[in-house]
């Protein structure tokens, strides 16, 4: 919607400048700092307003230039801290799984020893 209201207002003010520049048809003197020319106003609002509209033009080609790269830089970091948390969630379930296999083991000798102290065994070895 946006777009569409900036292409209205160009079209708006495309148009305007045209008229203005149609009824405007005298001659004017035009100073060039090292020359003098006479050159019809028409031709004169018609340039600069072509010289305006390439300089906003290119400014806006740079600005999307700009914007993508910086995209592009972010869907690379975005890449890289998703496979660095795959990998850190990775590790981490592998020490989760060790810790628990710790504790299994200890829980077993746990059991072990009580099992064997009800035999009667004071020790509590094997």
């Amino acid at each position: 919607m946006k777009m569409q209201w900036a292409l209205i207002a160009g079209l708006v003010f495309a148009l305007l400048t045209g008229i203005f520049a149609v009824i405007n048809v005298d001659s004017v003197q035009v100073n060039l700092l090292f020359n003098t020319v006479q050159i019809p106003l028409i031709l004169l609002i018609l340039g600069c307003t072509l010289i305006g509209g390439i300089i906003v033009g290119s400014y806006g080609i740079y600005r999307q230039y700009r914007l993508q790269r910086e995209n592009k830089q972010l869907k690379l970091r975005v890449t890289e801290l998703e496979s660095s948390a795959t990998n850190k969630s990775t590790l981490d379930s592998f020490k989760s799984m060790d810790s628990l296999d710790s504790n299994e083991s200890d829980s077993l000798l746990e059991n072990d020893s009580i099992q064997s102290q009800r035999k009667g065994n004071p020790t509590g070895t094997l």
